[in-house]
């Protein structure tokens, strides 16, 4: 039987912001899995095809999984050195699915993919020097980049530190600073600034912005909005609007 879900299960989960920092010290890594096998437990979806082909290309070995009753099964049976778990894939509660592997292999971390609406109540389940969180929809290349992280496969996670300016955001921890202060982004703002600061300097359309940040359209006026939540945080200085065309991040 599964652990119970946590009081009020999943619908308990809230919106609220929170900070995207999630500290992974090195040495809390656990030591006692030797092979780089990965569990991915994602919806059968052409991003989960793009992080299976991805990993397997750099030597890592895959166990994908699509629905939540063979997770426990997986985990029990192929000794995974990682577990990717969606939230919302069908079968049980995977609230409690995430309890239970936690239960079943404690020395394995888990990188929990969520929507936003449920990340809240998500982050008390996660045991903060071993898990990790992503917000769906995400990008292929950031799940790709914190598999490797949690591996520790080498070349591929250095440079984790983007740099624009007095602007610093490291991608290893999530950690946001402007002139030397560290900031709290929401992870809507984050993943905001990450579309920005892939192309600084150049204008990005809204409904890029959009496709990056929401998995279905948003209106510009939404964009526009947490635009403005952005500005306060890390300076209006640093975006600027071209009209007609977009945002700008600047130095």
């Amino acid at each position: 039987m599964l652990p119970a879900a946590p009081p009020g299960g999943a619908s308990s989960y809230t919106s609220a912001a929170v900070s995207t920092r999630v500290s992974v010290p090195p040495n809390t890594l656990p030591t006692t899995t030797t092979t780089n096998h990965v569990l991915l437990a994602l919806p059968p979806t052409a991003a989960s095809a793009s992080v299976l082909r991805s990993l397997r290309s750099e030597g890592v070995s895959v166990s994908p999984v699509s629905d939540g009753i063979g997770v426990l099964d997986a985990v029990r049976n192929r000794d995974p050195a990682l577990v990717v778990l969606d939230v919302e894939l069908p079968g049980p509660d995977q609230a409690a699915v995430l309890v239970a592997v936690q239960t079943e292999a404690p020395n394995v971390p888990v990188i929990a993919v969520t929507p936003r609406e449920r990340r809240v109540g998500l982050l008390g389940l996660l045991r903060g020097d071993r898990d990790d969180f992503l917000v769906r929809p995400f990008a292929v290349d950031e799940l790709a980049a914190r598999i490797r992280l949690r591996l520790r496969l080498g070349p591929a996670v250095e440079n984790t530190v983007l740099r624009l300016g007095e602007l610093v955001v490291d991608t290893e921890f999530g950690d946001v600073s402007v002139d030397g202060q560290s900031i709290s982004l929401s992870p809507t703002e984050y993943a905001l600034l990450m579309a920005l600061i892939a192309e600084p300097g150049e204008v990005v359309p809204p409904h890029r912005l959009a496709r990056e940040v929401w998995s279905e359209p948003a209106s510009p006026n939404l964009v526009q909005v947490y635009i403005s939540y952005l500005r306060r945080k890390i300076g209006a200085e640093r975006i600027r609007t071209v009209r007609g065309e977009g945002y700008v991040l600047e130095a």
